[in-house]
Protein backbone atom coordinates (compact mmCIF):
# COMPACT_ATOMS: atom_id res chain seq x y z
CA UNK A 1 0.00 0.00 0.00
CA UNK A 2 1.42 3.76 -0.97
CA UNK A 3 0.17 6.85 0.04
CA UNK A 4 -0.97 6.97 -3.10
CA UNK A 5 -3.35 4.07 -2.68
CA UNK A 6 -5.09 5.63 0.31
CA UNK A 7 -5.37 9.01 -1.42
CA UNK A 8 -7.47 7.48 -3.87
CA UNK A 9 -9.31 5.75 -1.60
CA UNK A 10 -10.26 9.13 0.55
CA UNK A 11 -10.52 10.87 -2.71
CA UNK A 12 -14.02 7.71 -3.71
CA UNK A 13 -15.23 9.11 -0.31
CA UNK A 14 -17.81 11.79 -1.68
CA UNK A 15 -18.86 9.71 -4.34
CA UNK A 16 -19.61 6.32 -2.29
CA UNK A 17 -21.62 8.42 0.55
CA UNK A 18 -24.51 9.46 -1.74
CA UNK A 19 -24.83 5.15 -2.35
CA UNK A 20 -24.58 5.38 1.73
CA UNK A 21 -27.06 7.87 2.26
CA UNK A 22 -29.76 5.50 0.40
CA UNK A 23 -28.81 2.44 2.01
CA UNK A 24 -28.52 4.32 5.40
CA UNK A 25 -32.39 5.55 4.54
CA UNK A 26 -33.64 2.39 3.46
CA UNK A 27 -32.44 0.65 6.57
CA UNK A 28 -34.23 3.31 8.88
CA UNK A 29 -37.46 2.24 7.17
CA UNK A 30 -37.05 -0.67 8.90
CA UNK A 31 -38.67 -1.47 12.21
CA UNK A 32 -35.98 -3.68 13.42
CA UNK A 33 -37.19 -3.01 16.92
CA UNK A 34 -35.79 -6.46 18.65
CA UNK A 35 -37.47 -5.79 22.08
CA UNK A 36 -40.93 -6.46 20.53
CA UNK A 37 -41.64 -9.68 19.28
CA UNK A 38 -44.07 -8.41 16.93
CA UNK A 39 -40.92 -6.31 15.30
CA UNK A 40 -39.46 -10.36 14.60
CA UNK A 41 -39.94 -10.06 11.01
CA UNK A 42 -38.73 -6.71 11.12
CA UNK A 43 -35.39 -7.58 12.82
CA UNK A 44 -35.42 -10.46 9.89
CA UNK A 45 -35.64 -8.02 7.39
CA UNK A 46 -32.99 -5.80 8.98
CA UNK A 47 -30.61 -8.60 8.61
CA UNK A 48 -31.00 -9.80 4.99
CA UNK A 49 -30.68 -5.66 4.11
CA UNK A 50 -27.80 -5.58 5.79
CA UNK A 51 -26.60 -8.90 4.66
CA UNK A 52 -27.37 -7.39 0.79
CA UNK A 53 -25.46 -4.26 1.69
CA UNK A 54 -22.13 -6.01 2.91
CA UNK A 55 -22.06 -8.07 -0.21
CA UNK A 56 -22.23 -5.27 -2.36
CA UNK A 57 -19.50 -3.53 -0.47
CA UNK A 58 -17.85 -6.80 -1.70
CA UNK A 59 -17.01 -8.80 1.54
CA UNK A 60 -17.35 -12.33 0.92
CA UNK A 61 -18.87 -15.65 3.21
CA UNK A 62 -21.49 -12.99 3.94
CA UNK A 63 -24.15 -14.83 6.46
CA UNK A 64 -26.43 -14.54 8.57
CA UNK A 65 -25.55 -16.16 12.43
CA UNK A 66 -28.20 -17.19 15.19
CA UNK A 67 -27.69 -18.64 18.44
CA UNK A 68 -30.43 -19.93 20.44
CA UNK A 69 -33.12 -18.49 18.95
CA UNK A 70 -31.41 -15.10 18.81
CA UNK A 71 -32.22 -12.56 16.70
CA UNK A 72 -30.12 -12.82 13.45
CA UNK A 73 -26.54 -11.67 13.66
CA UNK A 74 -24.84 -11.00 9.85
CA UNK A 75 -20.97 -11.73 9.65
CA UNK A 76 -19.40 -10.78 6.81
CA UNK A 77 -15.24 -11.08 5.82
CA UNK A 78 -12.11 -9.65 3.37
CA UNK A 79 -9.07 -11.69 3.80
CA UNK A 80 -6.62 -11.53 1.61
CA UNK A 81 -3.73 -9.23 3.18
CA UNK A 82 -1.51 -11.85 3.59
CA UNK A 83 0.90 -10.94 7.11
CA UNK A 84 -1.59 -7.85 7.71
CA UNK A 85 -3.89 -7.38 11.40
CA UNK A 86 -7.49 -8.26 11.04
CA UNK A 87 -9.86 -5.93 12.58
CA UNK A 88 -13.12 -7.02 13.35
CA UNK A 89 -15.76 -4.14 12.28
CA UNK A 90 -18.52 -4.08 14.81
CA UNK A 91 -22.35 -2.33 14.50
CA UNK A 92 -25.86 -3.48 15.76
CA UNK A 93 -28.83 -3.40 13.20
CA UNK A 94 -31.76 -3.72 15.82
CA UNK A 95 -33.26 -0.34 17.33
CA UNK A 96 -34.57 0.86 20.20
CA UNK A 97 -38.61 1.52 20.70
CA UNK A 98 -40.02 4.98 18.79
CA UNK A 99 -41.08 5.64 22.10
CA UNK A 100 -44.39 8.27 21.96
CA UNK A 101 -44.77 8.77 18.16
CA UNK A 102 -46.57 11.77 18.79
CA UNK A 103 -43.42 13.72 20.04
CA UNK A 104 -41.40 12.70 16.97
CA UNK A 105 -41.37 16.05 14.61
CA UNK A 106 -41.62 13.51 11.61
CA UNK A 107 -42.42 9.74 11.36
CA UNK A 108 -39.83 8.03 13.11
CA UNK A 109 -39.43 5.02 10.53
CA UNK A 110 -39.28 7.76 7.93
CA UNK A 111 -36.09 8.88 7.66
CA UNK A 112 -36.21 13.22 6.82
CA UNK A 113 -33.04 15.35 6.53
CA UNK A 114 -33.28 19.20 8.61
CA UNK A 115 -30.58 21.04 8.80
CA UNK A 116 -27.86 18.94 7.70
CA UNK A 117 -29.10 15.71 10.42
CA UNK A 118 -31.09 12.71 9.43
CA UNK A 119 -33.48 11.98 11.73
CA UNK A 120 -35.29 8.79 11.93
CA UNK A 121 -35.03 5.59 14.56
CA UNK A 122 -31.67 3.82 13.87
CA UNK A 123 -29.98 6.93 12.01
CA UNK A 124 -27.50 7.78 14.65
CA UNK A 125 -28.06 3.81 16.81
CA UNK A 126 -26.57 2.38 14.99
CA UNK A 127 -27.55 1.64 11.28
CA UNK A 128 -25.35 4.27 10.42
CA UNK A 129 -21.98 2.37 11.90
CA UNK A 130 -23.28 -0.32 10.13
CA UNK A 131 -23.08 1.39 6.94
CA UNK A 132 -20.00 3.18 7.25
CA UNK A 133 -18.19 0.02 7.87
CA UNK A 134 -19.35 -1.09 4.16
CA UNK A 135 -18.84 2.73 2.96
CA UNK A 136 -15.26 1.85 3.83
CA UNK A 137 -14.90 -0.84 2.42
CA UNK A 138 -16.38 0.17 -0.85
CA UNK A 139 -13.91 3.33 -0.87
CA UNK A 140 -10.70 0.75 -0.83
CA UNK A 141 -12.50 -1.17 -3.38
CA UNK A 142 -14.21 1.59 -5.53
CA UNK A 143 -10.74 3.52 -5.89
CA UNK A 144 -9.45 0.13 -7.56
CA UNK A 145 -7.17 -0.69 -4.39
CA UNK A 146 -7.17 -4.03 -2.01
CA UNK A 147 -8.19 -2.85 1.51
CA UNK A 148 -4.45 -2.75 3.48
CA UNK A 149 -5.31 -4.60 6.43
CA UNK A 150 -7.61 -8.03 6.67
CA UNK A 151 -11.33 -7.11 7.42
CA UNK A 152 -14.46 -9.03 9.34
CA UNK A 153 -17.52 -7.46 9.87
CA UNK A 154 -20.21 -8.55 12.50
CA UNK A 155 -23.60 -6.50 12.94
CA UNK A 156 -25.37 -7.68 15.67
CA UNK A 157 -29.03 -8.40 16.11
CA UNK A 158 -29.67 -8.08 19.70
CA UNK A 159 -27.65 -5.22 21.30
CA UNK A 160 -30.79 -3.19 22.62
CA UNK A 161 -32.12 -5.91 24.56
CA UNK A 162 -28.14 -6.18 26.36
CA UNK A 163 -27.44 -9.19 23.79
CA UNK A 164 -28.58 -12.15 26.15
CA UNK A 165 -27.10 -14.39 24.01
CA UNK A 166 -23.16 -12.91 23.38
CA UNK A 167 -21.77 -15.88 25.35
CA UNK A 168 -23.13 -18.34 23.73
CA UNK A 169 -22.59 -16.59 20.04
CA UNK A 170 -18.99 -16.15 20.95
CA UNK A 171 -18.70 -19.81 22.07
CA UNK A 172 -20.22 -20.99 18.76
CA UNK A 173 -18.40 -18.73 16.10
CA UNK A 174 -15.48 -17.18 18.00
CA UNK A 175 -13.58 -19.24 15.09
CA UNK A 176 -15.19 -17.29 12.55
CA UNK A 177 -14.13 -13.74 14.22
CA UNK A 178 -11.07 -14.29 15.76
CA UNK A 179 -8.69 -10.86 15.36
CA UNK A 180 -6.18 -8.69 15.90
CA UNK A 181 -8.17 -5.50 16.94
CA UNK A 182 -11.85 -4.73 16.81
CA UNK A 183 -13.44 -1.30 15.95
CA UNK A 184 -16.77 -0.63 16.97
CA UNK A 185 -19.00 2.12 15.22
CA UNK A 186 -21.57 2.61 18.17
CA UNK A 187 -20.03 5.04 20.29
CA UNK A 188 -20.23 8.64 19.95
CA UNK A 189 -18.35 12.08 19.33
CA UNK A 190 -17.43 14.87 21.71
CA UNK A 191 -19.36 17.26 20.04
CA UNK A 192 -20.29 18.09 16.40
CA UNK A 193 -16.92 18.31 14.40
CA UNK A 194 -14.77 17.18 17.24
CA UNK A 195 -14.33 12.92 17.07
CA UNK A 196 -13.87 11.36 20.31
CA UNK A 197 -12.37 7.84 21.00
CA UNK A 198 -14.18 6.20 23.91
CA UNK A 199 -12.31 4.18 26.18
CA UNK A 200 -15.10 3.67 29.05
CA UNK A 201 -18.45 2.16 28.86
CA UNK A 202 -20.74 1.36 32.07
CA UNK A 203 -22.34 -1.85 32.13
CA UNK A 204 -25.98 -2.76 32.57
CA UNK A 205 -28.97 -4.73 33.89
CA UNK A 206 -32.62 -4.27 34.69
CA UNK A 207 -35.41 -6.03 36.67
CA UNK A 208 -39.31 -6.21 36.89
CA UNK A 209 -40.71 -5.25 40.25
CA UNK A 210 -44.58 -5.99 40.22
CA UNK A 211 -46.30 -5.40 43.56
CA UNK A 212 -49.93 -7.73 44.24
CA UNK A 213 -52.28 -6.47 47.01
CA UNK A 214 -55.62 -7.65 45.33
CA UNK A 215 -56.81 -10.40 42.89
CA UNK A 216 -58.64 -8.01 41.19
CA UNK A 217 -59.35 -4.11 41.33
CA UNK A 218 -61.95 -2.72 43.91
CA UNK A 219 -64.19 0.79 44.43
CA UNK A 220 -61.80 3.02 45.39
CA UNK A 221 -64.47 4.57 47.60
CA UNK A 222 -65.52 1.22 49.10
CA UNK A 223 -62.23 0.15 49.90
CA UNK A 224 -59.76 2.86 50.27
CA UNK A 225 -58.79 3.69 53.45
CA UNK A 226 -58.54 -0.17 54.20
CA UNK A 227 -56.93 -2.09 51.67
CA UNK A 228 -53.62 -0.69 50.36
CA UNK A 229 -53.00 0.93 46.77
CA UNK A 230 -50.29 -1.45 44.87
CA UNK A 231 -49.36 2.03 42.97
CA UNK A 232 -48.80 3.82 46.08
CA UNK A 233 -46.73 1.29 47.89
CA UNK A 234 -44.35 0.49 44.79
CA UNK A 235 -43.41 4.64 44.55
CA UNK A 236 -42.11 4.18 48.26
CA UNK A 237 -40.41 1.27 46.92
CA UNK A 238 -39.07 3.43 44.51
CA UNK A 239 -38.36 6.40 45.92
CA UNK A 240 -36.16 4.39 48.54
CA UNK A 241 -33.83 3.39 45.62
CA UNK A 242 -32.35 6.69 45.51
CA UNK A 243 -31.05 9.42 48.16
CA UNK A 244 -31.78 13.32 48.07
CA UNK A 245 -28.73 13.76 45.98
CA UNK A 246 -30.14 11.69 43.27
CA UNK A 247 -27.13 8.80 44.19
CA UNK A 248 -28.15 5.27 44.32
CA UNK A 249 -29.06 4.41 48.31
CA UNK A 250 -29.14 0.48 47.83
CA UNK A 251 -26.27 -0.24 50.98
CA UNK A 252 -23.31 -1.96 49.76
CA UNK A 253 -23.64 -0.65 46.02
CA UNK A 254 -20.90 1.15 45.40
CA UNK A 255 -18.34 -0.48 47.89
CA UNK A 256 -16.87 -2.45 44.77
CA UNK A 257 -17.26 0.90 42.47
CA UNK A 258 -13.27 1.98 40.63
CA UNK A 259 -12.63 4.93 42.44
CA UNK A 260 -10.64 7.26 39.65
CA UNK A 261 -7.09 8.22 40.80
CA UNK A 262 -6.64 12.01 41.21
CA UNK A 263 -4.43 12.29 37.95
CA UNK A 264 -7.86 10.86 35.95
CA UNK A 265 -10.25 13.11 38.52
CA UNK A 266 -8.90 16.05 37.62
CA UNK A 267 -8.37 15.18 33.82
CA UNK A 268 -11.98 14.85 34.27
CA UNK A 269 -12.70 18.05 35.49
CA UNK A 270 -11.21 20.15 33.34
CA UNK A 271 -12.73 18.76 31.06
CA UNK A 272 -15.70 21.48 29.41
CA UNK A 273 -19.17 21.35 28.57
CA UNK A 274 -21.46 21.10 31.71
CA UNK A 275 -23.67 24.00 29.57
CA UNK A 276 -23.71 22.70 26.62
CA UNK A 277 -24.44 19.13 27.91
CA UNK A 278 -27.57 20.51 29.79
CA UNK A 279 -28.60 21.59 26.35
CA UNK A 280 -28.29 18.49 24.92
CA UNK A 281 -29.85 16.79 27.24
CA UNK A 282 -32.86 18.96 26.69
CA UNK A 283 -32.47 20.12 30.52
CA UNK A 284 -35.43 22.18 31.63
CA UNK A 285 -34.41 25.46 33.23
CA UNK A 286 -34.11 25.44 37.22
CA UNK A 287 -33.59 21.63 37.15
CA UNK A 288 -30.56 20.44 39.40
CA UNK A 289 -28.20 17.83 38.08
CA UNK A 290 -28.45 14.83 39.92
CA UNK A 291 -25.65 12.81 42.53
CA UNK A 292 -22.43 14.14 44.37
CA UNK A 293 -21.39 17.72 42.95
CA UNK A 294 -18.30 17.33 44.61
CA UNK A 295 -17.82 14.66 41.79
CA UNK A 296 -16.89 16.13 37.72
CA UNK A 297 -20.13 15.44 35.60
CA UNK A 298 -17.96 13.57 33.57
CA UNK A 299 -17.02 11.27 36.67
CA UNK A 300 -21.02 10.82 37.18
CA UNK A 301 -22.10 10.22 33.94
CA UNK A 302 -19.06 7.78 33.16
CA UNK A 303 -17.20 6.21 36.36
CA UNK A 304 -20.80 5.99 38.78
CA UNK A 305 -23.33 3.73 38.76
CA UNK A 306 -27.32 5.01 37.86
CA UNK A 307 -30.76 3.98 38.40
CA UNK A 308 -33.47 4.92 36.23
CA UNK A 309 -37.10 3.18 35.98
CA UNK A 310 -37.67 3.23 32.29
CA UNK A 311 -41.22 1.64 32.84
CA UNK A 312 -44.25 1.72 35.14
CA UNK A 313 -47.95 -0.26 35.22
CA UNK A 314 -50.60 0.99 37.26
CA UNK A 315 -53.42 2.19 35.04
CA UNK A 316 -53.06 4.77 32.11
CA UNK A 317 -54.96 8.11 32.92
CA UNK A 318 -56.92 7.58 29.84
CA UNK A 319 -59.38 5.65 31.22
CA UNK A 320 -59.21 5.28 34.18
CA UNK A 321 -61.38 4.82 36.90
CA UNK A 322 -62.42 5.08 40.59
CA UNK A 323 -60.44 1.69 41.48
CA UNK A 324 -57.79 0.71 43.27
CA UNK A 325 -55.85 -1.72 40.89
CA UNK A 326 -54.87 -5.00 41.90
CA UNK A 327 -50.84 -4.86 41.12
CA UNK A 328 -48.37 -2.37 39.98
CA UNK A 329 -44.97 -2.83 38.63
CA UNK A 330 -41.84 -0.99 37.37
CA UNK A 331 -38.85 -1.92 35.03
CA UNK A 332 -35.76 -0.76 36.83
CA UNK A 333 -32.41 -0.11 34.86
CA UNK A 334 -29.42 0.21 36.08
CA UNK A 335 -25.76 1.17 34.91
CA UNK A 336 -22.77 -0.34 36.22
CA UNK A 337 -19.65 1.64 36.97
CA UNK A 338 -16.21 0.33 36.28
CA UNK A 339 -15.08 -2.42 38.78
CA UNK A 340 -18.65 -3.70 39.81
CA UNK A 341 -19.54 -7.28 39.86
CA UNK A 342 -22.77 -7.19 38.02
CA UNK A 343 -24.18 -9.85 39.48
CA UNK A 344 -23.27 -8.62 43.36
CA UNK A 345 -25.11 -5.05 42.21
CA UNK A 346 -28.48 -6.81 41.01
CA UNK A 347 -28.79 -9.01 44.37
CA UNK A 348 -28.06 -6.43 46.23
CA UNK A 349 -31.01 -4.48 44.12
CA UNK A 350 -33.37 -7.02 44.93
CA UNK A 351 -32.41 -7.66 48.34
CA UNK A 352 -33.31 -3.70 48.91
CA UNK A 353 -36.36 -3.96 46.94
CA UNK A 354 -37.71 -6.88 49.24
CA UNK A 355 -36.58 -5.21 52.14
CA UNK A 356 -38.68 -1.93 51.24
CA UNK A 357 -42.61 -3.46 50.20
CA UNK A 358 -44.75 -1.40 52.78
CA UNK A 359 -48.19 -3.30 53.95
CA UNK A 360 -46.70 -7.16 53.57
CA UNK A 361 -47.65 -6.77 49.51
CA UNK A 362 -46.65 -9.84 47.60
CA UNK A 363 -43.29 -8.79 45.60
CA UNK A 364 -42.85 -10.49 42.85
CA UNK A 365 -38.46 -9.12 40.97
CA UNK A 366 -37.69 -11.07 37.58
CA UNK A 367 -34.96 -10.24 35.17
CA UNK A 368 -35.57 -9.09 32.32
CA UNK A 369 -31.50 -7.79 30.80
CA UNK A 370 -28.75 -10.09 31.92
CA UNK A 371 -26.07 -8.29 34.32
CA UNK A 372 -23.18 -7.35 32.53
CA UNK A 373 -19.45 -5.56 33.71
CA UNK A 374 -18.43 -2.78 32.33
CA UNK A 375 -15.76 -1.86 30.25
CA UNK A 376 -12.72 0.29 31.07
CA UNK A 377 -8.83 0.25 29.10
CA UNK A 378 -6.23 2.60 29.08
CA UNK A 379 -6.19 4.27 25.80
CA UNK A 380 -2.72 3.41 24.53
CA UNK A 381 -0.83 1.43 22.66
CA UNK A 382 -0.23 1.07 18.80
CA UNK A 383 -3.82 0.42 17.78
CA UNK A 384 -4.58 4.29 19.61
CA UNK A 385 -1.96 5.88 17.97
CA UNK A 386 -3.36 4.41 14.77
CA UNK A 387 -6.84 6.15 15.62
CA UNK A 388 -5.88 9.43 16.87
CA UNK A 389 -3.64 9.78 13.66
CA UNK A 390 -6.57 8.61 11.50
CA UNK A 391 -9.05 10.67 13.61
CA UNK A 392 -7.15 13.81 13.52
CA UNK A 393 -6.72 13.54 9.69
CA UNK A 394 -10.46 12.83 9.04
CA UNK A 395 -11.96 15.46 11.04
CA UNK A 396 -9.29 18.52 11.02
CA UNK A 397 -9.12 18.23 14.58
CA UNK A 398 -7.66 16.84 17.83
CA UNK A 399 -9.90 13.88 18.96
CA UNK A 400 -10.79 13.63 22.77
CA UNK A 401 -10.11 10.86 24.77
CA UNK A 402 -13.74 10.20 26.50
CA UNK A 403 -16.00 7.70 28.67
CA UNK A 404 -19.41 7.11 27.80
CA UNK A 405 -22.30 6.55 30.56
CA UNK A 406 -24.26 4.14 27.90
CA UNK A 407 -23.39 -0.21 27.23
CA UNK A 408 -22.26 -1.93 24.53
CA UNK A 409 -22.15 -5.62 26.13
CA UNK A 410 -20.09 -6.96 23.50
CA UNK A 411 -16.85 -5.40 24.23
CA UNK A 412 -15.65 -6.77 27.10
CA UNK A 413 -16.23 -10.44 26.33
CA UNK A 414 -15.29 -10.12 22.93
CA UNK A 415 -11.87 -8.53 23.67
CA UNK A 416 -11.20 -11.03 26.67
CA UNK A 417 -11.90 -13.63 23.85
CA UNK A 418 -8.74 -13.30 21.87
CA UNK A 419 -6.87 -12.33 24.67
CA UNK A 420 -7.64 -8.57 25.62
CA UNK A 421 -7.13 -6.98 22.29
CA UNK A 422 -7.23 -3.08 21.62
CA UNK A 423 -11.05 -2.15 21.46
CA UNK A 424 -11.70 0.77 19.37
CA UNK A 425 -14.75 3.15 19.93
CA UNK A 426 -15.77 5.51 17.60
CA UNK A 427 -19.03 6.86 17.22
CA UNK A 428 -21.55 8.55 14.43
CA UNK A 429 -23.31 10.15 16.79
CA UNK A 430 -22.99 13.27 19.26
CA UNK A 431 -24.30 14.23 22.43
CA UNK A 432 -27.35 16.20 20.21
CA UNK A 433 -28.58 12.86 18.49
CA UNK A 434 -31.02 12.12 21.18
CA UNK A 435 -30.62 8.35 21.01
CA UNK A 436 -33.26 6.06 22.01
CA UNK A 437 -35.33 9.61 22.54
CA UNK A 438 -37.88 10.85 20.21
CA UNK A 439 -36.37 12.89 17.54
CA UNK A 440 -33.32 10.68 16.63
CA UNK A 441 -30.65 11.89 14.61
CA UNK A 442 -27.26 11.71 13.00
CA UNK A 443 -25.17 14.77 11.50
CA UNK A 444 -23.88 13.82 8.08
CA UNK A 445 -21.14 15.56 7.83
CA UNK A 446 -19.78 14.21 11.20
CA UNK A 447 -21.00 10.97 9.52
CA UNK A 448 -18.55 11.49 5.94
CA UNK A 449 -16.05 12.23 8.48
CA UNK A 450 -16.42 9.16 10.01
CA UNK A 451 -16.40 7.20 7.28
CA UNK A 452 -12.96 8.71 5.94
CA UNK A 453 -11.55 8.12 9.32
CA UNK A 454 -12.45 4.33 9.31
CA UNK A 455 -11.02 4.59 5.53
CA UNK A 456 -7.61 6.35 7.03
CA UNK A 457 -7.33 3.82 9.89
CA UNK A 458 -6.96 0.57 7.84
CA UNK A 459 -3.95 1.96 6.17
CA UNK A 460 -2.63 3.50 9.81
CA UNK A 461 -2.69 -0.28 11.31
CA UNK A 462 -0.21 -1.38 8.91
CA UNK A 463 2.17 1.20 9.86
Amino acid sequence: MTTHDLDRAVGAIDEVMIDARRELEALVRIPSISASPEHATDVQRSADATADLLTRAGLENVRLATVDDSPPYVIGEWLHAEGAPTVLLYAHHDVQPPGVEERWSSPPFEPVERNGRLYGRGAADDKAGAVAHAAAMIAWLHAGNAPPCNVRVLVEGEEEIGSPRLHAFLTKYGDELRSDVMLLADAENWRVGVPGLTYSLRGIGAIDVTLRALDGPQHSGMAGGAVPDPVMALAKVLASLSDERGDIAVDGFFDDVDEPNATRRDALRALDGEDEFRGAMTVRPGVELVGDPARPLWERLWFRPALTVIGIDGHPIKGSSNQIVASAAARVSVRLAPGQDPDRAIALLRRHIEAHVPWGLECTIADVVPPSAAWTCAPEGWAFDATKRALRAAFGTEPVVMGVGGSIPFVSPFAAAFGGIPALLLGPGDPTSRIHGEDESLHLGDWRSLVEAEVRLLAELVR
